[in-house]
């Protein structure tokens, strides 16, 4: 049985790395990986000439090289949902935080330590109205992407009596699915920005997301809402959000993700990337990444890939190997594929071809050896991007 090489970066839950097993050696030190698992820190796939597949311990995978490990035939994981309840958890108290001045009354507490039981009184008896808040019940929340984390948010907002309005460009059905029926759906991101009390972000970063609320994003808000930022950074510019703050358009900003721009604004209250930083959070993506990456290094089977088709198949009892060609997604390369294996007298036992528009994944199982020059033919076709080999116990 094939001994994996897997590279550990930040700190992985113990949880999730024994799930391994005795044929993977897991560690920090591991300089020459066929696996990664990674939270936080940047991944340049170019550094690892030997990588397979990269698992990234949490949504957001702008840490990694996504478009390299692409060219490169290395597929990239991510944990979506694993830590969906610990950032609506964090989100909700964040705003409840905001919306009733805690952070402020919190602070005056702190200044009367030391006075007598009369003294503190009426201090708080003075000064208590300056925190006078609002509830949530019956303001309307705009969660701009309905993934895990913003169906989530979305369905707590319901629970706290409030009129909930979401906007995805390209929703996943098992996620609409998951949404409260009280969940009013939008056409267009417009209506949200318009219609919305407090406004929260769950999109991932890209290209088309990034500094997605901007100086026209402001132009349209609701006067005196408030903006949540639980996704990434990037996707907010901080000059259009401040500018907003400053002239009452947007009379709060909350976010994740502190910079020097917004920790000293007085109407922005952060915290320091704290969303999936809890023990339950950080088991679930722990043991979802390394159940990914177990499965692809074993098995070549794809659930949850960035860059890669889903493909999950079992070898059949007459697999003697399993041969993976992972190729661009152009016309013709099953027909090339299955004509080389035929001409070599190989019997295929089951082919699985899917793609994304951009990678074709094929699971070929066949049942005798595959020489090397057969290997050697198929990785001369310019289309195709790398093969493997994986050998099957039956």
């Amino acid at each position: 049985m094939e001994t994996y090489r897997i590279k550990t970066i930040n700190r992985i839950a113990p949880e999730g790395l024994a799930l391994f097993g005795p044929n993977f050696n897991v560690g920090p030190d591991e300089a020459d990986p066929h696996g990664i698992v990674v939270r936080s820190s940047r991944v340049d796939t170019d550094d690892y000439p030997e990588l397979l597949a990269v698992a990234r311990a949490g949504a957001g995978v702008n840490n990694i090289t996504v478009d390299k490990a692409t060219a490169q035939g290395i597929c990239v994981f991510n944990t979506p949902g694993a830590n969906a309840n610990a950032v609506a958890e964090l989100l909700f108290t964040m705003l409840g935080i905001q919306m009733r001045h805690i952070h402020e009354g919190v602070e005056l507490c702190k200044e009367l330590a030391g006075l007598d039981d009369a003294a503190i009184s009426a201090a708080v008896e003075s000064r208590k109205a300056a925190f006078r808040g609002v509830e949530l019940a019956g303001k309307t929340l705009g969660v701009i992407g309905a993934g895990k984390i913003g169906v989530m948010v979305a369905n707590g907002g319901v629970q706290r009596q409030m009129n909930v309005v979401a906007f995805d460009p390209f929703p996943a059905l098992e996620n609409i699915h998951a949404l409260s029926y009280d969940v009013k759906l939008a056409r267009n991101l417009a209506a949200v920005i318009q219609l919305s009390d407090i406004i929260t972000l769950h999109v991932p970063l890209n290209k088309k997301t990034q500094g997605l609320v901007n100086h026209e994003f402001m132009e349209k808000i609701k006067p005196g809402a408030t903006l949540i930022n639980f996704a990434r950074g990037e996707i907010v510019e901080d000059g259009a959000v401040l500018k907003a703050l400053d002239e009452g358009k947007l009379d709060g900003y909350i976010t994740d993700f502190p910079n020097k721009k917004n920790l000293s604004h007085p109407k922005v209250l952060t915290s320091p990337h704290l969303g999936a930083s809890t023990e339950e959070s950080e088991e679930n993506c722990a043991c979802l990444a390394v159940s990914e990456l177990k499965d692809y290094l074993e098995y070549g089977t794809i659930s949850r890939s960035v860059n890669f088709p889903t493909v999950e198949s079992i070898p059949s009892g007459s697999c003697h190997a399993r041969l993976i060609m992972i190729n661009r997604d152009i016309p013709g390369m099953i027909g090339f594929a299955t004509n080389i294996i035929g001409a070599n007298d190989i019997n295929i036992a089951s082919y699985i071809n899917e793609s994304n528009g951009l990678i074709g994944y094929n699971i070929i199982d066949v049942e005798s050896p595959v020489p090397q020059e057969v290997i050697a033919t198929i990785e001369a076709h310019p289309d195709v991007i790398r093969t493997r080999i994986i050998a099957c116990h039956n």
